[in-house]
């Protein structure tokens, strides 16, 4: 479990693809990884996975193809930039709020403006997803935790504020970047009490 507060801009060093899945080594900043263990779990863009090798600065994990296909890490590229976050320990502070590192989907860049000393962002989610934004809620964007400002059908806009521009990728953000979205777990727990598994657009049907 993690509380989308990003510790660490890290950088893609390596990848190699293996059949369909990939092989990716980061390259850590300000991570100590003498504290961290083969098997522990670290979020890149809120993405949990597991590490399986480290290096002196370096880790690497596997993204399988189900990763690949839910979330943007297929379209990072050698030098692209990545937020990383540990696995919260018992008695960590949650800063901001549960996060799973399960991404339900990629959502887009609509526009990006200037307010102020911050930036207003507007992001689209697929219909399926939009449901579990709500105003004033959180959600997880490239495993960054943020506020919900307002909502519009299948967009929402949320206020990015100086700090988080430089400590996170959304700096490099342009106008059609993907984003990996994470929905509040407790809605969709709430929708799977109510309704099941047989709720019209409900993220948990089955494929048929």
């Amino acid at each position: 479990m993690f509380t989308g507060i990003v510790e660490d801009l890290g950088e893609v060093k390596g990848l190699k693809q293996k059949s369909k899945d990939v092989k990716f080594t980061f390259k850590v900043g300000n991570i100590n990884l003498n504290e961290v263990v083969l098997g522990d779990s670290i979020s890149v863009n809120g993405t949990c996975l597991t590490v399986t090798s480290l290096g002196k600065k370096t880790f690497t994990v596997d993204a399988s193809h189900e990763t690949l296909a839910k979330t943007n890490l297929g379209k990072l590229k050698v030098g692209k930039r990545v937020n990383l976050e540990r696995a919260l320990k018992a008695g960590d502070k949650l800063g901001g709020h549960i996060v799973n590192g399960h991404v339900d989907g990629v959502g887009k860049l609509k526009s990006r403006t200037k307010k102020g000393e911050s930036f207003e962002f507007v992001f689209s989610v697929p219909k399926n997803l939009a449901k579990y934004i709500v105003e004033k809620g959180s959600v997880a964007i490239d495993g960054v935790s943020l506020t919900v400002n307002a909502v519009e059908g299948t967009e929402f806009i949320v206020n990015i504020i100086p700090f988080t521009q430089e400590a996170t990728t959304f700096g490099d953000l342009r106008k059609g970047s993907t984003v990996n979205i994470e929905c509040d777990i407790i809605g969709k727990y709430v929708e799977k009490f109510v309704l099941g598994t047989k709720g019209k657009n409900s993220i948990y049907q089955f494929n048929k």
